[in-house]
């Protein structure tokens, strides 16, 4: 018996804005951020992930 994903796919994601804490421009995440917590744009987060922050 395998292991099967109903709704998978079928909606898109709920996107929220956000500012990214490195280079302060407004962007939009799959998530709700929390206070806190820093977010990063794709670039911001792309640049941080090849640095290994």
């Amino acid at each position: 018996m395998g292991f099967r994903q109903e709704g998978f796919g079928e909606r898109p994601r709920e996107m929220h804005k956000a500012i990214c804490a490195d280079c302060h421009k407004e962007c939009e995440v799959p998530f709700k951020p929390s206070s806190g917590r820093p977010v990063y744009c794709k670039d911001c987060f792309s640049k941080r992930k090849e640095q290994g922050r």
